[in-house]
């Protein structure tokens, strides 16, 4: 009788593990075509970029003086925003995810509005500040007869504007999965805040820094808008990459589609590169 009970229990115990498995098959059949669809949406622009760029005329464009200042303009200003923002931002950060913090969900909706804030808008925003006449602009000017306006430091202000969001919310996210028992042992021996955030909480949230800091670079890379009303588009001054694509397509479609082909190319290896290697862990 045990025996038979046994055979039984195994027979429902198989049935129900192919239904799981068929219900599981099943889903991913459903779910393959939306996903297809998602891929192809998102890689056949990318694509079309490659097959329609004019390949005979890239040596020439691609190494001109103004792409190359171009390019160069952008990684380095790309670099400095997204340093700017990890030395703001991942102090930020931990303030957010500390728990019992007042007005949390109000301080993180401001800090995430230039995710949703028209590029433009947020131009116009740095420019009632730090402008010549802004609030914070007025009183520079008046004592160093300095204006950030239409300087490369206004490219780097805006690609921080909009890139600082991205390296806040990736670094909270990570401290919000941190295991705080670490910061806690090393509070009860001894160590002072700082001192537990450099050597604990830091190493701890590694990973997701780096991602964020990888997010804010490109996002910064790619700042058109904040930065053409801010900063303005001067070759050899502040005309970063998607400025010049902007200018070229108004001029020679084909270039515009070479420069952009060169900034997807910049782009994709950084991202590859550098998310492959520092968030692996993540």
């Amino acid at each position: 009788m045990s025996r038979a009970t046994g055979s039984e229990e195994r027979t429902r115990r198989a049935g129900r593990s192919g239904r799981g498995a068929g219900g599981r098959g099943s889903a991913s059949g459903v779910l393959a075509v939306p996903a297809l669809v998602a891929l192809v949406f998102l890689v056949l622009p990318l694509v079309g970029l490659v097959v329609r760029a004019p390949w005979r005329q890239a040596p020439q464009v691609l190494t001109s003086p103004d792409a190359l200042a171009a390019l160069r303009l952008s990684v380095l200003t790309a670099t400095a925003s997204t340093g700017i923002a990890v030395v703001l931002g991942v102090p930020l950060a931990w303030w957010l995810a500390r728990p019992g913090l007042r007005f949390a969900s109000l301080l993180r909706a401001v800090i995430t509005v230039p995710l949703v804030l028209p590029p433009v808008v947020g131009g116009v925003a740095l420019f009632t500040v730090l402008g010549r006449s802004g609030l914070l602009g007025r009183p520079l000017y008046e004592a160093t007869g300095f204006a950030f306006p239409f300087t490369p430091y206004a490219v780097v202000l805006a690609q921080t504007f909009v890139a600082l969001p991205y390296l806040v919310l990736a670094v909270e996210g990570a401290l919000r999965g941190a295991d705080r028992r670490f910061e806690d042992a090393a509070a009860t021996l001894g160590a002072s805040p700082l001192r537990t955030f450099l050597r604990v909480t830091l190493p701890l949230v590694g990973p997701g820094i780096a991602a964020g800091a990888v997010l804010a670079w490109a996002r910064a890379l790619g700042e058109f808008g904040a930065t053409i009303t801010f900063a303005g588009n001067f070759p050899g001054t502040t005309q970063t990459m998607p400025l010049a694509v902007y200018l070229a397509l108004e001029t020679d479609p084909g270039a515009a589609l070479l420069l952009s082909v060169a900034l997807l190319a910049v782009s994709v290896a950084v991202l590859a590169a550098l998310r492959d290697r520092w968030t692996r862990a993540w």
